[in-house]
């Protein structure tokens, strides 16, 4: 498995130099999102509590960072750890609100989509953060200013962050504190009786992930130079993060990866096809029938079924 894992980092460091600017392209989405999945998979996952509002910590992440650059000209190299600390607090208010009054399941998720709605209407009516129309970075090709001009610049950096919330993950699944929120997760009530502060754990899941999170928002900004209120905030972003872990196997180490080299280039190969032949949305068909495929067929996820299948491969004589 180690030596699995590093041939197919070396595979991904090499990969760049012979593919084309598109291919570079959907590689960099497959990272960002899966990069995301991994920090949602740490409190939704991992500890169970199923937040679909996780596009608040990519908008707060990114707002903050923009702002810090376009305002008082600090480098996002910097401001991208102000906008997870925020995103972070703000974790840390919704996770204290949820986990403190005992809200779960689908109150606990409406909870998460109240605080990204409130996100999106505050950033669409304040003038200084752009308003309705949103955001604009200029483009000045500085690397200082988390810009390039190569793209594949941000391939890598991708695949840094990636790799970063995915160290992140593997640390906590062998510590006592992936132990403790397997406990939560599979029974709350038996956890607390056998001792686990779980709403201390929760929490402490819950920073890391916004954290994380908020990362990812200073990406997206300076990736697409612009950030708009119902795009960063809204409910298709919370979606997109969740759908990765979920297909590929929520609770996994792998299962984001996984999912988002599924999700990932079959939403843009398909939104490309099909728009060339002028079948606009029906992307969104296709992406449909493949979850509506996972959920009947791979409930666990594909990660988990996949682990199974190569086991029995390696068992038979």
């Amino acid at each position: 498995m180690r030596w699995g894992g590093l041939a197919a980092l070396l595979v991904l460091l090499a990969l760049p130099a012979v593919l084309s600017s598109y291919a570079v392209t959907i590689f960099i989405l497959i990272f960002f999102y899966a990069y995301l999945g991994q920090a949602w998979n740490i409190v939704g996952g991992y500890a169970g509590q199923l937040s679909a509002g996780h596009a608040a910590f990519v908008g707060v992440g990114g707002y903050t960072a923009a702002m810090l650059s376009n305002e008082l000209g600090l480098t996002p190299w910097v401001g991208m750890f102000a906008g997870a600390a925020l995103a972070a607090v703000l974790g840390g208010v919704i996770g204290y609100l949820g986990f403190r009054f005992g809200l779960r399941g689908f109150y606990f998720v409406l909870l998460t989509v109240a605080f990204a709605e409130v996100g999106r209407i505050a950033a669409s009516n304040i003038d200084a953060l752009g308003g309705a129309l949103g955001l604009y970075i200029t483009f000045t090709g500085d690397p200082r200013q988390f810009q390039f001009q190569d793209n594949r610049a941000y391939y890598y950096i991708a695949l840094a962050l990636l790799l970063l919330a995915t160290g992140v993950a593997w640390a906590i699944e062998r510590r006592r504190f992936g132990a403790y929120l397997a406990a939560i997760r599979e029974d709350e009530g038996a956890a607390e009786a056998l001792g686990v502060d779980t709403l201390r754990y929760k929490l402490l899941a819950m920073l890391v992930s916004s954290f994380l999170t908020g990362l990812g928002g200073t990406f997206y900004a300076f990736y697409l130079f612009s950030l708009q209120p119902n795009a960063v905030f809204g409910i298709p972003m919370s979606v997109e993060i969740i759908l990765r872990p979920i297909v590929g196997g929520a609770g996994t180490l792998l299962g984001p990866i996984l999912g988002s080299f599924i999700l990932t280039p079959l939403g843009e190969l398909s939104r490309f096809y099909f728009g060339q032949s002028g079948l606009y949305g029906a992307h969104l068909i296709a992406y449909g029938l493949l979850l509506i495929g996972v959920v009947l067929f791979l409930p666990e996820g594909a990660y988990p079924r996949l682990a199974r299948a190569l086991a029995r491969r390696r068992a038979r004589p």
